[in-house]
C-alpha cells in the first residue's frame, strides 16, 4: 500500500491503510476494523478446472519493477496493482484453479526490433546499469525494469501464439509494466516496451491474418497508433477521454484515421469529457466499435485493458463498472473465432482494478456478464461524440453510412424536443403578468416563485 507520512489511507486510491486488498484482493472488507472477507459468488465456485482452456501470464519478477526515488505522492503504476489482482483471482479460485499457467520467457531482441527502435531497445536495457532514473518525469526505471519489460512482452507473446495455434482458448496476461503508450523509439506514460503490439505480430507469424486491438484503457494508445498507423492488417479502435487534446497524452482525434493507405484502420472514439460511464461505452461499441470490427473480420483479438476508466480511478475519473467491462469482453468474444487476449495496461484504484480484472477473466472463462444493457442510452456528450466518429469514418467504412442516418435523425429530434420544451418553459414564467394581476405577479416576483402553473 502506498502510504506516506502517517496517512490512514492510500494517497492514490483511497485504500486504508490496513486494508486486506493485497491478500485477499478486493473480496476483503473496504473497512479496515472489520475483519469479514466478501463471499465468492457461487458461479465462479461453480466452474470446473478440466474444462478450462483459458490461460494466464504472471510471473513475481515484474513485481520489481518499482519507483526508488520516494516522493510526497507515490508512483500510481506500482507493484500493488498485480498483487491486488492476483489476489482477488486467487481468493476466487480462479487463478491458481480455474486457469492455467503460461510459462514466463523474456522476449528477444529480435522480437523487439519489430516493433521498437535499436536505439529504443538500448535505453530500456541500460536502465540496469542504474540504481534510479527515467525515461519522462512520469516514467521511472530501476535495476530490474527492462527484465520486468521483458517478461512482460514475452508473455504476451506466447500467449498470442497458444492462443492463433489453437493451444488456448482466450488468455489474460497480467503483466506489468503496461505499453501502449510505447511508441517506435520512445518509452513514455509508464510504459516501456509495446506488448500490445508485440502480441499483435507474434499472432501473425503463428498464422492469423487480420489482427483487431481494442484499446479501452482511458488514455488513447499513441504509441499502439503509431506503430499500426500505415498497417491494413492491423486494426486499432480506441475509446479514451480526449477533451480537445487537453488530456493526455494529447492524441487520438477522431480525425486520426490512419496513413499511407491504411487510412480507416485506425478509429478514435474520444470522450469530449470525464465521468463516462457503462451506457456510452456500449452505445459506442453498438454503433462503431462492432459495426467496423465486424466488416474487418480479424483472426486474433486483442484487448489493451487499462482499468482507469473504472469508477473510482484516481486518474481517469470515469464511471465504467466491473459488469460493463464484463459485457463488452463478451461482445468482443464473439470476434475472431473467441480468439481473445486481454493485456493489463493502466488501471490504479486497487479495488476497481481487481474487481474489474476478475469480471473479465469470468467472461473469457465462460460466465455470463450478467443483465442485459443493450437498451442503454448515451449521454449527449457521449452521443455527440459517436456521431462524430460516424461521420469521419464512414468514408472508409460504408456500412456506417445507415448507422450515421438514423442517430443523426434521432439527435435532430431530441433537440426539436428540448427546444420546444425550452419555449414551453419560457412561456410559463410570462403568463403570469397579464392573467394574475400585478400586485401578485410582483408577490411571485419577489419570492422566486415564477414557475408557479397558472390557474
Amino acid at each position: 500500500m502506498a502510504n506516506l507520512d502517517g496517512d490512514d489511507c492510500c494517497q492514490i486510491c483511497g485504500e486504508h491503510r490496513d486494508s486486506k486488498i493485497i491478500s485477499h484482493g478486493f473480496y476483503a472488507s473496504p473497512l479496515a476494523q472489520d475483519e469479514d472477507l466478501t463471499e465468492v459468488q457461487e458461479s465462479i465456485k461453480g466452474l470446473k478446472v478440466a474444462n478450462s482452456s483459458t490461460a494466464i501470464g504472471f510471473d513475481e519478477r515484474m513485481l520489481l519493477h518499482a519507483e526508488v526515488e520516494k516522493k510526497s505522492v507515490p508512483h500510481p503504476e506500482r507493484p500493488d496493482r498485480l498483487r491486488a489482482i492476483a489476489a482477488s483471482l486467487a481468493r476466487a479460485g480462479i487463478f491458481p484453479g480455474k486457469c492455467y499457467s503460461v510459462p514466463a520467457r523474456e522476449i528477444t531482441p529480435e522480437e523487439l526490433i519489430t516493433v521498437h527502435s535499436l536505439d529504443h531497445i538500448e535505453s530500456v536495457e541500460v536502465t540496469t546499469e542504474s540504481i534510479s532514473s527515467y525515461f519522462t518525469s512520469d516514467t521511472y526505471a530501476n535495476q530490474h525494469s527492462a527484465l520486468a519489460a521483458r517478461l512482460a512482452a514475452g508473455l504476451c507473446a506466447d500467449l498470442a501464439s497458444a492462443i492463433v495455434s489453437g493451444r488456448a482458448k482466450n488468455g489474460f496476461a497480467l503483466v506489468r509494466p503496461p505499453g501502449h503508450h510505447a511508441g517506435v523509439r520512445h518509452a513514455m506514460g509508464f510504459c516501456l516496451h509495446n506488448n500490445a503490439a508485440v502480441a499483435a505480430l507474434a499472432a501473425q507469424a503463428a498464422g492469423a491474418r487480420k489482427v483487431l486491438i481494442l484499446d479501452w484503457d482511458v488514455h488513447h494508445g499513441n504509441g499502439t497508433q503509431e506503430i499500426f498507423e500505415q498497417n491494413k492488417s492491423v486494426l486499432y479502435i480506441s475509446l479514451h477521454r480526449h477533451e480537445g487534446g487537453k488530456f493526455y497524452p494529447g492524441t487520438g482525434a477522431a480525425e486520426e484515421v490512419g496513413s499511407m493507405g491504411a487510412e480507416g484502420y485506425c478509429v478514435n472514439i474520444p470522450w469530449s469529457r470525464g465521468g463516462v460511464g457503462d451506457n456510452d461505452y456500449n452505445f459506442a461499441f453498438q454503433h462503431v466499435v462492432l459495426p467496423i470490427a465486424s466488416k474487418f473480420n480479424p483472426d486474433f483479438t486483442i484487448v489493451s485493458a487499462g482499468f482507469d476508466a473504472a469508477r473510482g480511478d484516481p486518474l481517469g475519473c470515469c464511471d465504467v463498472t466491473p459488469s460493463g467491462y464484463a459485457h463488452m469482453t463478451h461482445m468482443l468474444n464473439a470476434l475472431s473465432g473467441g480468439k481473445l487476449l486481454v493485456i493489463l495496461e493502466g488501471g490504479y484504484n486497487l479495488r476497481s482494478i481487481s474487481s474489474s480484472a476478475t469480471a473479465v477473466i469470468k467472461v473469457l472463462l465462460g460466465e455470463s456478464p450478467g443483465c442485459e444493457l443493450e437498451n442503454s442510452f448515451p449521454s449527449k456528450a457521449g452521443l455527440q461524440t459517436v456521431l462524430e466518429v460516424l461521420k469521419i469514418q464512414m468514408n472508409f467504412w460504408p456500412s456506417l453510412g445507415p448507422i450515421y442516418v438514423n442517430l443523426e435523425s434521432q439527435w435532430r429530434m431530441y433537440c426539436f424536443e428540448n427546444k420546444r420544451k425550452q419555449i414551453k418553459k419560457r412561456r410559463r414564467l410570462l403568463v403570469p403578468m397579464w392573467r394574475w394581476g400585478r400586485k401578485r405577479f410582483l408577490f411571485h416576483f419577489l419570492n422566486g416563485h415564477l414557475n408557479v402553473k397558472s390557474e
